[in-house]
């Protein structure tokens, strides 16, 4: 399917704001974007009808007082919607990876994914000395960026969480967990503590969430997360 018809600037503008910034609602679109609330829903509502984007109920945000009347819809891209801006031979992969698991089984699928995110752990430091002002957890978002995550950091009550709103490896991630896993193991070595996966693409939800939590000042890097800390 492809992702625009019709308006092409406008409709690019407001599928690629909600890839980068998350679902939206119809008002913060509007916002963003500089455009009128009814422009915006006119496309929304376009976009929706050709499997493009969804509306979900938004979650509620902790600490904020609830309004009255219905709560306000977010908008966010479907599986349709986000191969519109990056197939990236999706079948080629999966045949690839299927191939890999047949001749050399669950430990070759696992020694590639660990391989494919290896640039986490290779760039860390490179980015970090390059941005001495950004936190470790912000660090990782900029090296996830880089590689074409959409990533950024969102505070918790309980520490940070990094974000991904984009995954060029999703729809192989759904056959093949393996990949989140790797990914998710790679995180939690370079930031030297447990993190936990929340939510992931592959698996349907809107966002790749990772929590990374607070811990003590006296926790460094030097003490690495095991693989099975991190399972």
């Amino acid at each position: 399917m492809e992702l625009i018809r019709g308006d092409l600037t406008t409709r690019q503008r407001v599928a690629r704001s909600i890839l980068v910034e998350g679902p939206s609602t119809a008002a913060s679109l509007a916002e963003r974007l500089d455009l009128t609330p009814a422009a915006v829903r006119r496309h929304l509502d376009q976009m929706i009808d050709e499997s493009v984007l969804e509306a979900r109920d938004a979650r509620p945000v902790a600490g904020e007082a609830r309004g009255r009347g219905r709560p306000a819809k977010v908008f966010a891209l479907t599986q349709s919607g986000r191969e519109g801006f990056t197939k990236q031979y999706d079948d080629l992969a999966a045949q690839a990876l299927r191939f890999v698991a047949e001749t050399g089984g669950e430990q070759a699928v696992r020694h590639f994914a660990e391989r494919r995110v290896a640039f986490v752990e290779e760039r860390f430091d490179e980015v970090a000395a390059q941005h001495p002002d950004l936190a470790p957890v912000q660090v990782l978002a900029r090296v996830f960026s880089d590689e074409g995550y959409a990533a950024g950091v969102r505070e918790s009550p309980v520490g940070d969480q990094l974000c991904q709103q984009h995954c060029p490896v999703s729809t192989v991630a759904h056959e093949f967990p393996q990949l989140c896993e790797a990914e998710t193991e790679a995180i939690g070595r370079v930031l030297g503590r447990h993190v936990q996966r929340l939510a992931t693409i592959a698996h349907g939800d809107g966002v790749c969430t990772t929590c990374v939590p607070n811990i003590p000042t006296h926790q460094t890097k030097q003490q690495p997360t095991t693989k099975e800390q991190v399972s």
